[in-house]
Order: C-alpha cells, then structure tokens, then sequence
C-alpha cells in the first residue's frame, strides 16, 4: 500500500493575461477612486467668472484634505465619472440608494476671499435637474462671505461686517463700448480680448456698433485709445435700477449686480423669528437645504409637521460666493448660499492651462502652469 504521509505544495496555475491585465485595471481604478474622493482631484475651468485670477482653460488641482472630504451620499455610480458616462448624456448614476453623508475632518476650514469648489445648489445651473448633493454641477467661486458675516455691496465694492474687502487682481469691469463699424478679430485680439470679453448689442441709428466689453484697467486705457473706437461709457445696466433676478426674490425691487445687501448669512446655531420679512429672506433656503422633512413654507408661514414655527434655528453654515470678474459671473447674488454640505475642496495649483482662442504656438499657457489658485 502507497502511504503518503507528506505531500508537497502544488503549483498554482499561472494567471492568464487577461487576467492579470484585469486585475491591474481594478486595482488602479479603486486606488484612483480613493485618491479623488478623499485626496485632491482634478477641475477644468469652463467660464470666465473668475478671470483674471483663474482663466477658461486652467487645470486645477483641488484638494480635499482642506476642509474635510465627504463621505459618498450615491453609491450606485460609475467609478471616476460625475453626472454622466464619458462623452456621452448617459447618467452615470442610480439615485436608488441615498446614503447619509458626513464630513471627514479637514486640516482648516472655509475662510473669507478662500478660492473654493462647491456643487452649485441652484436647479437651473444643474440643467433643471434634479441631482443628488455629490453629482450637482462643480463651481469655483470667492468666498465673500462665512457663516454670520453681514454682507453689503455697494458701487461694485464689497463690505462684510463694514470692512471693506480687497479687490481681486486685474478685475474686470463692463463697460459699453462704441466703434465706427464691426471689430475684426484681430483687433480685438491686439487689444486683449478673449471671445468672453466682448458681447455685439446692435447699432446706433448713425450706424455705429455697441458693445457690452469687459475690460481691466489697461485694456480700458487700450480700448479709449484705439483710433476706431468712438466712445467709452459707463455700463449702467449693472446697477442702474432693480434686477428682477436677484437673491432673494423678496428684494429684487432695490437690490442690483452692483449694489446689494446689507445680507446676513446664516450659520449653524442662528436663530431667526419666523415672519414675512425672515422667510422673504430666508424661506427657500430651509425649505431646500435644511434637510427638515415634512417642510412647507409660505410668506406668513413655515410649518414643519404640521405645526407653524415661531423661531427657526439653523442646523448647518452658509457661505455667499461670488466671482471674481463681478460683471460676468452668476453667483450668490442670484442662487443664494452655498450650503455646508456642498463645499468640495480648495484649489491648490493650475497644472495645465489652454487657451481655445490662442493660434498654435499660443495654445497652452506656459506662464499658468504650476501657478497657485488664488
């Protein structure tokens, strides 16, 4: 009888290429995954709200570590996608499962004139849909206002808790600029402007041609000088009058792009007395963000659960963020805060930087690239 007291280790069967090329795939997605949820991330720049401090075209990385990263609310979604599958308008994303959502400790915390990325709240900067918080579309914005701060904008300038904050370098202003005729591209290229810089309006009866240009000091100074420009005036469309689509709806019979406020921003732990006035102000903002089941708001009356509260108290930090080209940007000023709960991270660097109106050897940016956000 063979007895076999002792057996040897078997040699495993060696892994086909298929699945070692499988394997190396999973484990960078997942490590990929790890590092963009938790670390930093990559943005691209895609309007010009921000110019001059950040341009369409920069490369940013975002870090997470900042202000703490989130832990994910939608499970079902495609690794390493937002919103939708990869060139196409597929949702990338089931909204089946909702998970609660906390944030991780970060190494500082949102402060005054900080650059930072967020999931814009408002429906119609989300393409009338309606997203989880973590796939609402990324914006990056100045932070103007922290939770508490009483903000005022007046004549462009802006006031928190009446000191005055510094102008973003190189701002932009509007302006409506006349010429003799059509500007060809490449004038308006010789003085500076990019396609976002510049908007037709129409013509004069004597057949001359208006412009709405937003300019920085030295293009101003460019532009007067030019031999076909005719005039320079003052946009007054930025603050002559109400603008009807201002935050909050209940002022938009004074308050303007230029000129707005006195607005207290709300932090965790405020409590308001619930009136016509407060939810004028604030009514839409609980209703939306506050996370209060069984909610409904009125001018009069905000009823949670069948009974109308007399105070409200808030639980979690706003912030008021706008853009740093003030008469080219659509932010708080007509969305309203930016909850707590949507801040994504804080710009850290431009890594790559490309100019769509440049030729061919003013493409990329060389001077942008590894320049600090801020």
């Amino acid at each position: 009888m063979n007895w076999k007291f002792f057996a040897g280790k078997t040699e495993s069967k060696p892994k086909s290429k298929l699945r070692e090329w499988r394997e190396a795939i999973v484990f960078a997605v997942v490590v990929a995954t790890l590092i963009r949820w938790g670390t930093v991330e990559a943005f691209v720049i895609p309007t010009p709200s921000m110019e001059n401090s950040l341009l369409v075209g920069d490369y940013l990385f975002v870090s997470k570590i900042h202000y703490g990263p989130r832990t994910p609310r939608t499970p079902l979604q495609i690794p390493l996608t937002h919103q939708t599958i990869w060139g196409t308008e597929i949702p990338s994303y089931l909204d089946w499962i909702q998970l609660p959502s906390w944030r991780l400790p970060g190494i500082s915390h949102v402060k005054r004139e900080d650059v930072v990325v967020f999931n814009v709240p408002d429906l119609t900067m989300n393409e009338g849909v309606e997203r989880p918080i973590d796939l609402k579309t990324y914006y990056v914005k100045r932070c103007v206002g922290i939770p508490g701060d009483t903000l005022v904008i007046k004549e462009r300038a802006v006031s928190v808790n009446g000191k005055l904050l510094s102008l973003p370098p190189d701002m932009k202003v509007s302006y409506l600029v006349t010429s003799k005729d059509e500007i060809n591209k490449r004038n308006l290229t010789r003085l500076g402007l990019d396609d976002d810089d510049y908007y037709f309006l129409g013509r004069t009866n004597n057949n001359q041609v208006i412009y709405k240009m937003l300019l920085t000091t030295a293009q101003l100074e460019s532009v007067k000088n030019a031999t076909y420009i005719t005039n320079v005036g003052d946009d007054y469309t930025t603050h002559d009058g109400p603008d009807k689509d201002i935050f909050p709806t209940i002022m938009n019979t004074s308050w303007n792009n230029d000129n707005y406020g006195p607005l207290v921003i709300p932090r965790k732990g405020m409590t308001i007395e619930v009136n016509d006035s407060t939810l004028g102000m604030y009514g839409e903002t609980i209703r939306l963000y506050e996370h209060v089941e069984d909610i409904s708001v009125t001018r009069e009356a905000l009823i949670v659960n069948g009974h109308a509260l007399k105070e409200y108290t808030f639980k979690q930090d706003y912030y008021f963020m706008m853009g740093d080209n003030r008469n080219n940007s659509l932010d708080s000023r007509y969305w309203g805060f930016v909850p707590g709960d949507h801040i994504v991270g804080k710009p850290l660097f431009i890594w790559f930087s490309v100019n769509q109106d440049g030729d061919l050897l003013q493409k990329i940016r060389w001077r942008r690239l590894f320049k600090a956000a801020q």
